[in-house]
């Protein structure tokens, strides 16, 4: 069982990152809440090894989007491949589904405007 410290964390964390989605543009928000909600779902059971990995990358991510918004800088950052031998096969599903959602033509941009 987590202590309430440990929930109190991790909820925190979560409501930071939420509310950094805000300033993303809205098909980007509207994505990256619809992940971080299922993946924090998803990790409610995770054993405690998991558990740590899952926030200290959660804390980077929403230090590096902080970064990024703060300064006005391209959003994103590219995966070193050699960190994809340590994904699981999910994992690398996951990926590979939130590349092609990416992909996908927006609904709030014509499309002679996307590049």
């Amino acid at each position: 069982m987590m202590s309430s410290s440990h929930v109190l964390m991790v909820r925190s964390l979560y409501k930071r990152i939420l509310k950094l989605h805000h300033g993303l543009p809205i098909e980007m928000k509207a994505i990256g809440d619809q992940y971080v909600k299922s993946e924090f779902k998803n990790h409610k059971t995770a054993k405690e090894e998991e558990v740590k990995i899952f926030i200290a990358e959660w804390m980077n991510y929403a230090k590096q989007l902080d970064e990024q918004l703060s300064r006005r800088s391209s959003l994103g950052s590219s995966i070193d491949v050699s960190r994809l031998d340590s994904f699981r096969p999910e994992q690398i599903g996951q990926l590979y589904e939130l590349h092609v959602e990416t992909k996908k033509p927006s609904q709030f941009i014509p499309p002679e405007n996307i590049s």
